[in-house]
């Protein structure tokens, strides 16, 4: 009961920080920071939030393709601006699952759906932790080792579950006392197809490779489209430093005491960026930015994608 109720506050604890730093930043110094920004750097930061989120789709679209689900990109690209959207709005981006309920039209069951989601999620997670011990290694000068161990003990431990779960026997042998004494009779005919529709047509280890391939991509890609945003508003660090700095603030973006990372991200960027000298305000304008071109304006376009999804099936469901 206690832990239910906490969950419930958990998310705020982040927005609480994001007002405290509002109210210990000058904010006249960020709109000046804002009002000042080099608007020609928006010829390149709008096309490569735009090839991100192409990339975005992309990923989760070759997984899809392999497991059989055929749905054209197009549609894949809508799914994933209103799954966005439901993530944007939740702790740790967990409700970026609905793209599972979205895919569900294309494969009649959740399951496929669930596992398409969860290896995008893993590739997704281990590309980033990846990325995090590279850059932790060339500056741990700066930050000891302990970002290098627990980025390391992290990988290692969803690779290892990775092992564990990729094979259906062994995650059944794992979960039959669940299934047998915690699933209703009711549901356990449900729970078990859904099981077996999770692991049907899961991709081979050598394609699941590639998409980790691209996930390194897109994340840099996402860094140095923040890169040219901080440009934008003076912050003149060579582009490694946001390329080490910014995964870090990534990851802790995740720890789900806020709605989408909002506080914890900008709290550890300004403690990082701080390091080299770089003002609280030109670093929280810069989270700013990347918040509106990155995640604001897509959520608009998913508003709108949602709505008209939502008339559309009412509709289908009136013909029926």
């Amino acid at each position: 009961m206690i832990w239910k109720r906490l969950k419930k506050f958990l998310p705020i604890i982040g927005v609480g920080i994001f007002i405290y730093i509002l109210l210990k930043l000058d904010l006249a110094k960020v709109g000046e920071e804002l009002k000042n920004i080099n608007f020609l750097f928006l010829v390149i930061i709008i096309p490569l939030v735009v090839l991100s989120l192409f990339i975005q789709t992309l990923k989760w679209f070759l997984i899809a393709r392999k497991q059989k689900i055929n749905i054209p990109f197009r549609e894949a690209v809508k799914i994933n601006l209103m799954s966005n959207f439901y993530g944007f709005i939740t702790p740790s981006r967990i409700g970026t699952i609905t793209r599972a309920n979205y895919l569900k039209r294309y494969t009649n069951n959740v399951g496929k759906g669930t596992s398409n989601f969860v290896l995008d999620k893993v590739l997704d997670l281990s590309s980033l932790f990846f990325i995090t011990i590279i850059f932790g290694f060339v500056f741990r000068d700066k930050f000891g080792d302990m970002l290098l161990i627990w980025s390391t003990i992290l990988l290692g431990v969803i690779f290892l579950f990775t092992i564990i779960f990729m094979k259906k026997e062994r995650t059944r042998a794992l979960l039959k006392v669940i299934y047998i004494k915690f699933i209703p009779k009711t549901l356990k005919e449900k729970v078990r197809l859904t099981f077996e529709s999770f692991y049907e047509d899961i991709p081979k280890k050598r394609f699941l490779l590639g998409i980790f391939a691209v996930n390194l991509f897109n994340w840099l890609l996402l860094y140095i489209t923040t890169y040219f945003m901080g440009l934008s508003i003076g912050i003149d660090l060579p582009i490694i430093y946001f390329l080490a700095l910014l995964p870090i603030g990534t990851i802790v973006a995740q720890i789900p005491i806020s709605i989408n990372g909002l506080g914890t991200r900008e709290v550890t960027l300004i403690s990082l960026f701080g390091f080299f000298g770089v003002a609280a305000t030109k670093v929280f304008s810069m989270s700013l930015l990347s918040l509106f071109f990155s995640t604001i304006i897509p959520s608009v376009i998913a508003i709108i994608l949602i709505q008209l999804d939502a008339k559309s099936l009412k509709r289908l469901q009136a013909e029926k």
